[in-house]
């Protein structure tokens, strides 16, 4: 038996993909435009979040975070600083398993509660990886240094968080309309 089934491997492309095509087309423009990493951390979190709920298995967000890297260096061979999200996709994975996928007790308060804060504690994690690794000093500087720049991460990782999060419980909310408890 597989440990991954059909389901779960079209849930991990279609997240990947999605993540990896959002990030490389639209959040350089959004950088070069305002100067502020949000939408890295808005795409990439809400999407983590409804794949976590998806498929709720260790190794599928670590598996969309990977695939998103590779379409991520397709579209944009430059952009080495998405390997930072490529790790907190990784500690994404680890603490929703170390949370346990049932944490939302199906409450959608525990759920928010709970994606809001994982999301925000990887994305500062890829920002804090960011800034230490693939940023120049001067543009780290303005910003507050590596701290600060974690910091503008993990308020993408909230905003991300929330966003994954209400996706997840409008999606658990049509599934229990439809007839189908497991949400």
């Amino acid at each position: 038996m597989t440990y991954f089934n059909s389901r779960d491997v079209a849930a991990i492309s279609l997240c990947a993909g999605l993540w990896g095509v959002l990030n490389s087309v639209f959040s350089p423009v959004f950088f070069r435009m305002f100067g502020l990493p949000f939408l890295c951390d808005i795409c990439g979190f809400g999407i983590l979040a409804v794949a976590v709920w998806w498929t709720r298995k260790l190794g599928a967000i670590t598996m969309v975070g990977l695939v998103a890297t590779a379409i991520n260096f397709i579209f944009n061979p430059g952009g080495i600083h998405f390997l930072g999200f490529t790790t907190a996709s990784v500690v994404f994975d680890f603490m929703t398993r170390l949370v346990g996928y049932d944490y939302s007790s199906r409450k959608p308060i525990y759920r928010t509660v709970g994606t809001v804060l994982i999301s925000t504690i990887s994305a500062a994690l890829a920002g804090f990886i960011i800034g230490t690794f693939f940023m120049a000093g001067p543009a780290l500087a303005r910003w507050g240094g590596v701290l600060g720049w974690a910091g503008l991460h993990a308020l993408g990782g909230v905003i991300g968080g929330i966003i994954g999060a209400l996706l997840v419980n409008i999606l658990a909310s049509r599934i229990a309309i439809a007839g189908n408890v497991d949400s």
